[in-house]
C-alpha cells in the first residue's frame, strides 16, 4: 500500500472545500484557512485521517468481512464502480434502495427474484411464450440489475460502509448508524464529521480528488485480502505436519505403555469333579 503524497492530494483538488456560508462548524478542526470566500481543508490532518481509515479498512478484509461502497453522485458512480471491481466487494452507484440495511430480507427477495428470472430466461421454453411476455421479463430483469446487479452476491449485512457525500446518502448513513455499522466516508465543508466513525476530509465533489482517496482505500483493502489468503495457505501446509506429529505421539505412547506394563499370566481352569 503506498502512502498519501501532500502534493498528490494538492494536484487532485483535495483541499478545495465549499464556500464559506455552506460550511458545518463541526468542520473547523479540519480547516486550513478561508480564500477568496472558500474554505480550504488542511492536507495533513487528511492524510492522517485517510491512513486511519484505511488500516480499519485492511484488517476488516483481513477477516474475510464486505465492505460496501456507496456513490451515486455523477462524479462518483463511475470511479467507485471501476476500481471497486478490482478486489471484489459489493457497491451501490445509481440509487440507494430504502431500507436496504434495516430490510435487508426484502432486498434478498429482490436478489432471488433476479436469480428466477436468470433461470427463466435460459430456460428453452423461454422462446416459446409471447414476445410481449418476454419483454416484460428482460425489463424487469435489466431494471433489477441496474439496481441490485453489485449486491447480488451480499448475502449478508455488510461490516463496513464506504459513503461519498453523506449529506446525498443521509438516509444510508441514518441507516448504517441505527444498525451499529461502522461508516467511513469522503467529508467535505457542509458535512457533519460526527456523523461518521472514521471520516476523511476532502473533496467530495471533483472526480480527480475521490479517485486519490478511493485508491488508497482500494489498496489497503486488497492487502488485507492477500494477507488473508497467505495466512489460509500457510495454515493448510501446517495442519499435516501437527497431525503426523500427534500421530507419532500416540505410536510412541503406546508402545511405551506396553512395554512397561507387564502382562497377567493366564488363569488355568480347574479341572471339573466328575460325579
Amino acid at each position: 500500500m503506498t502512502d498519501l503524497k501532500f502534493e498528490e492530494l494538492l494536484e487532485a483538488g483535495c483541499h478545495f472545500g465549499h464556500l464559506k456560508r455552506k460550511w458545518n462548524p463541526k468542520m473547523a478542526p479540519y480547516i486550513f484557512k478561508e480564500h477568496n470566500g472558500i474554505h480550504v481543508i488542511d492536507l495533513q490532518k487528511t492524510i492522517a485521517k485517510a491512513d486511519e481509515a484505511a488500516a480499519a479498512l485492511k484488517q476488516i478484509a483481513k477477516s474475510g468481512k464486505k465492505v460496501l461502497f456507496v456513490a451515486t453522485k455523477k462524479q462518483a458512480k463511475d470511479v467507485v464502480a471501476d476500481m471497486v471491481k478490482d478486489i471484489d466487494m459489493p457497491f451501490v452507484t445509481e440509487r440507494w434502495p430504502g431500507g436496504m440495511l434495516t430490510n435487508f430480507s426484502t432486498i434478498r427477495k429482490a436478489v432471488k427474484k433476479m436469480n428466477a428470472l436468470d433461470q427463466m430466461m435460459h430456460d428453452k421454453d423461454f422462446n416459446n411464450i409471447s414476445k410481449r411476455e418476454r419483454l416484460q421479463v428482460q425489463r424487469e430483469r435489466a431494471k433489477l440489475d441496474k439496481n441490485l446487479g453489485s449486491i447480488a452476491d451480499l448475502t449478508r449485512l455488510p461490516s463496513a460502509l464506504f459513503i461519498i457525500d453523506i449529506n446525498k446518502e443521509h438516509i444510508a448513513v441514518a441507516e448504517a448508524r441505527r444498525l451499529n455499522i461502522p461508516t467511513f466516508a469522503i467529508v467535505d465543508t457542509n458535512c457533519n464529521p460526527d456523523l461518521i466513525d472514521f471520516p476523511i476530509p476532502a473533496n467530495d465533489d471533483a472526480s480527480k480528488s475521490i479517485a486519490a482517496i478511493l485508491k488508497h482505500m482500494v489498496e489497503a483493502i486488497q492487502e488485507g485480502l492477500n494477507e488473508r489468503m497467505l495466512d489460509k495457505e500457510n495454515n493448510v501446509e501446517e495442519e499435516p505436519e501437527t497431525d503426523e506429529v500427534e500421530n507419532n505421539n500416540e505410536e510412541s505412547k503406546g508402545e511405551g505403555r506396553d512395554e512397561a506394563r507387564p502382562r497377567r499370566p493366564r488363569r488355568k481352569s480347574a479341572p471339573a469333579n466328575n460325579q
